[in-house]
């Protein structure tokens, strides 16, 4: 490819609602612009980006005898029906009408169609196991969308679906599927972590995210960096900091601590550490058929966050709970919010307890009264045992209960396996026949890879104050020519050429920069695009038969003669 005959448009600016560096340097680069809100037209240097991570992405699903079909992006809503999403995915699904009002949604997965699909298509043991993924465009109403291709409405997603006889056969399928996104992400070139995780709208019992590290990632993920632990914190069990309860030796006192709603006022007050504080969180469950709904109370230690998707795991939360309204709170406690406690509420309330607050003696705690908080309250005497469940987000420093200490990191989810077990086929009767002729419910599993948001994870882990720094394997161009006074000097036209066409018979991606601009601003595209390696030929080397060979990632040009230039320059990718 010469770049004459390719559409390269740089921007010095990027757009004012670009906050993170892979919205910006996509933007700038040239890679993608914006339609809408959350909705981007790929460019050429994008598309050959999104299509590069494709051919892995495919060439590892073949591998793993996936087999590819393509399902529509829009989907009939009966289907969603039976499933039971319609009503339960929520604002995010885009619901639609045709000319004639039947209802359809513009797909943000695609586990109703495939079921479907495999009800009607599969129907003895014989065809078992199968494996069907494609790469299709999904769209997510997302009510902010920001970040580029982050968090878009409209993305590209590869999403893959097993079916098997029984669940150790789908455990099986799921294995394959792990191991086969390990080989992706690491073909990718990309820094990432397989860790377990919550499953979310999707559903199943097991699930892992591959989470991409960046800085810039919104998804907290809890490793061990001894060990091969690793977990995104909705999901990380936190460890009880306390072996055991020790003894009572304050008695409880009501004491005054005036404007002192937070557990950091309060210690501050009473000049006693945070983690001798309790603070208590009142959620509320509707009940059926009842005006008034459940109150609950939840304890934390006073330096401690509520994990809100342990939480909805809890038995009585299981359809859903919200924070209990003032109103709610005050005709419980008899108090405003800041104050509260489990310590003679005015009307019964359920309280759990984290295991940490379980174990802790002579603590601080609201008393229901504004301007007063209980010392020295203890289990047992002043209150009796609570309901003990682990409610917390893990600290940093946490200790892992296998050895060593817990540590944090960001990352951006890039992929997702799950294992649904029945869950869909149930709902949509999607049966074989086993060996002994009766009918059995298909077992399911299903694994998304986020393609577009690929390429933007991957910019936010490789990137620096010139530009994008690909890894090889998803360059738009793995490596770029730049001739200095081209149209002036027949010598390096000539050199250029050669080099571009010998590259080009081994199989590289290379395209030789025959626009008539000045050297500076050649250079300041080919940085900002991200190209891995860079060759620059000018009469002034080739006076002394050499030419520049630059990695992205370095500072400094190699001098080579330009005999050697092939070979070097083959070499230099093999080790990008």
């Amino acid at each position: 490819m010469h770049a004459s005959k390719y559409h390269i448009n740089t921007l010095k600016e990027a757009p004012a609602e670009a906050e993170v560096s892979s919205h910006q340097l996509m933007t700038r680069a040239g890679m993608i612009r914006k339609a809408a809100g959350g909705i981007y037209t790929y460019m050429p240097l994008g598309l050959k980006v999104l299509r590069k991570i494709e051919s892995i992405v495919r060439e590892e699903m073949n591998r793993a005898d996936a087999i590819e079909l393509l399902m529509p992006v829009v989907q009939p809503a009966e289907l969603w029906v039976e499933s039971g999403r319609w009503e339960q995915y929520g604002a995010e699904l885009l619901r639609i009408k045709d000319r004639h009002q039947r209802d359809f949604v513009l797909q943000p997965t695609s586990e109703e169609v495939i079921t479907d699909i495999a009800r009607n298509e599969i129907h003895s043991w014989r065809q078992l196991p199968l494996n069907f993924y494609h790469i299709q465009t999904k769209f997510r109403d997302e009510r902010r969308p920001r970040f580029g291709l982050m968090r878009g409405r409209e993305f590209t997603m590869k999403d893959a679906y097993s079916f098997d006889r029984d669940e150790a056969s789908a455990q099986a399928s799921y294995d394959a599927m792990f191991d086969a996104y390990m080989r992706i992400f690491t073909r990718l070139g990309l820094e990432f972590r397989a860790v377990a995780a919550d499953t979310g709208s999707i559903g199943g019992s097991r699930s892992h995210e591959f989470q991409v590290i960046a800085d810039t990632g919104e998804d907290l993920i809890v490793y061990n960096p001894k060990s091969q632990y690793a977990a995104n914190i909705e999901l990380a069990e936190a460890p009880c900091l306390l072996a055991q309860r020790s003894p009572a030796t304050e008695a409880l006192n009501k004491t005054a601590t005036p404007e002192a709603p937070k557990c950091e006022i309060v210690a501050e007050q009473l000049n006693r550490p945070l983690t001798d504080t309790v603070k208590s969180i009142v959620l509320a469950t509707e009940i059926a058929n009842q005006p008034n709904a459940r109150i609950w109370l939840l304890l934390l230690r006073g330096d401690h966050t509520l994990n809100e998707i342990k939480t909805g795991k809890l038995p009585g939360f299981e359809n859903g709970y919200r924070f209990a309204t003032e109103e709610e709170i005050l005709d419980t406690f008899g108090c405003i919010p800041g104050y509260l406690g489990p310590v003679n509420a005015l009307k019964p309330v359920t309280i759990i307890a984290d295991p940490t607050v379980a174990h802790m003696s002579n603590f601080i705690c609201g008393a229901n009264t504004e301007g007063f908080h209980y010392t020295g309250v203890n289990w047992g005497r002043d209150l009796p045992e609570p309901q003990v469940a682990d409610l917390r987000n893990v600290e940093a420093g946490d200790p892992d209960p296998q050895g060593g200490e817990l540590a944090i990191q960001r990352g951006i989810e890039v992929g997702h396996v799950f294992f649904l077990g029945d869950k869909y086929s149930k709902a949509l009767g999607a049966t074989f026949l086993e060996t002994d002729g009766k009918p059995a419910m298909l077992q399911m599993g299903c694994y998304g890879i986020g393609i577009s948001r690929i390429a933007a994870a991957a910019i936010e882990q490789h990137h620096d104050s010139k530009g994008i720094i690909w890894p090889r394997s998803m360059a738009p161009f793995e490596v770029v020519i730049c001739p200095m006074g081209l149209h002036k000097s027949e010598t390096v036209r000539n050199t250029a050429e050669t080099l571009y066409q010998e590259l080009q018979a081994r199989g590289i991606d290379v395209i030789l920069d025959d626009r008539d601009i000045r050297p500076g601003i050649m250079f300041a595209d080919w940085e900002l695009i991200g190209v891995p390696l860079r060759i620059t030929i000018g009469d002034r080397g080739l006076k002394e038969n050499i030419v520049e060979i630059q990695s992205r990632r370095q500072e400094a040009a190699a001098k080579i003669a330009v005999s050697d230039a092939l070979g070097y320059a083959l070499e230099q990718l093999e080790s990008l």
